[in-house]
């Protein structure tokens, strides 16, 4: 085993020691954060909860140094060569791993969510020897950190996913999103910028559509108008694209030696209209990423009213109670029972962000402060002071992450357009076996 692979195994280990070692503040974050991570997923084996520490030492703060810089600043014994080796770990992420070559002491693993390649190493023989039953093409689950500029290791235990086709691959994708998401495009500085530039580009053409970015409609109108401002987004970027409207959607389509039915066929299994098929085709270079569908959600369709409600770094939510919250908080003495379940359920739900709290505070602080302070029985609430402890009090996250209206790089896009179209094609199948053997 190559010496400085030996020596990064023993000083990872040491500074996990270190961190299940210490006590106080350390101790207590390393708490909140173990807490926090294991309550989003169902499953806690010991490969994840060794994970959660592994990205604790990498990720997490206390006063304002990681769990690595304290290590690095109270350990006496390390060597400068140490040091500049563990500087290298401030790089370390969490990713979903296809394995495109096994190596003669490590892998050449491709990151799904960012499409870039690595060669990561086993510290030790031991960890080499349990990987030895991993093949080329599974999906692994795991934590890399560089070494060197051009080489990793494997800084966490591994969790193999076996091999996946597209749409069991796609559920993947959508999991890791929901459970890493500020690992998605961490080693894509440039993905990353594409997805939160195209996050206040959605704002902006919301609200040049609406008008607002608050709008209140029911369930069903509100879902006919985002189709159509699904349509002019769509419009939009075709003639960015340089498509004039000059030629038909048939004539493109016929360019692409696809035919019209198809094309039709195509758009019917995506669930989008025919316009949007064609951006694809009338684009000369394919952009980095690609705009998700916007649709309402399926159980809020038939809502008697509807909230959508967009913001330029946090994304939009859907509500069906905000008109009554709004109208609450212009009674006098806001505490009936509904404004009371109404104030705890916008505190509890952890589906509610903190920015529709903060969109409230913008447009009724004298109100919504009255009303905090009749609900929650705390006569001294000062809404500008004491509205970010209530929402940490609450667990709601006061750190924006991406939100799911984001743009998705290419190469995912097109990932999760084959697995919806494979699924398509699956049930056809099934269904022509089922009306054949009747």
């Amino acid at each position: 085993m190559d010496t400085a692979l030996q020596r990064s195994g023993e000083l990872k280990q040491a500074l996990i020691d270190f961190v299940l070692d210490a006590e106080g503040e350390l101790a207590i974050a390393l708490e909140k954060f173990s807490a926090a991570q294991l309550s989003r997923s169902q499953q806690a084996d010991m490969n994840q909860r060794s994970l959660v520490v592994e990205r604790f030492v990498i990720e997490e703060k206390v006063n304002d140094q990681t769990p690595l810089d304290l290590f690095l600043a109270t350990d006496p014994d390390l060597t400068e060569s140490d040091r500049a080796l563990m500087q290298h770990w401030h790089r370390s992420f969490v990713g979903l791993f296809a394995i495109v070559q096994i190596l003669p002491n490590g892998f050449e693993l491709m990151n799904w969510t960012t499409a870039q390649h690595y060669i990561v190493r086993a510290t030790d023989a031991a960890a080499l020897e349990k990987m030895a039953r991993l093949k080329e093409g599974e999906i692994i689950l795991a934590q890399i950190a560089p070494i060197t500029e051009q080489e990793w290791i494997f800084f966490s235990s591994w969790t193999s996913l076996g091999k996946l086709g597209k749409p069991k691959l796609a559920v993947a994708i959508g999991n890791f999103r929901q459970n890493y998401k500020k690992h998605l495009y961490s080693d894509a500085p440039d993905l990353l910028e594409e997805a939160w530039k195209s996050v206040e580009q959605y704002h902006q053409d919301f609200i040049d559509f609406f008008g607002s970015n608050e709008v209140t409609l029911p369930g069903y109108q509100l879902n006919q108008k985002l189709a159509e401002f699904q349509q002019v987004m769509t419009e939009q970027r075709l003639q960015a694209a340089g498509w004039d409207g000059s030629q038909s959607l048939g004539e493109l389509a016929e360019q692409a030696d696809i035919s019209p039915d198809e094309l039709d066929e195509v758009a019917e299994t995506m669930g989008i209209d025919r316009t949007a098929m064609t951006a694809a085709l009338r684009q000369k270079q394919p952009p980095k990423m690609a705009a998700p569908q916007v649709e309402l959600p399926a159980h809020l369709k038939k809502a008697e009213q509807v909230t959508v409600l967009t913001h330029p770094r946090c994304g939009q939510v859907f509500l069906t109670t905000y008109e009554q919250f709004k109208a609450g908080l212009t009674i006098a003495e806001p505490q009936t029972v509904a404004m009371d379940k109404l104030v705890r359920q916008y505190l509890e739900d952890p589906e509610i962000p903190a920015f529709v709290w903060y969109h409230l505070a913008e447009h009724h602080p004298t109100s919504l402060e009255t009303c905090l302070r009749t609900v929650l029985q705390r006569s001294d609430f000062n809404l500008e002071i004491d509205l970010k402890p209530l929402l940490e009090e609450f667990n709601k996250s006061l750190e924006t992450e991406l939100p799911d209206i984001a743009s998705v790089p290419l190469h995912l896009h097109n990932l999760f357009q084959d697995a919806i179209m494979e699924v398509s094609k699956d049930k056809k199948k099934k269904t022509k076996k089922t009306a054949q053997g009747f």
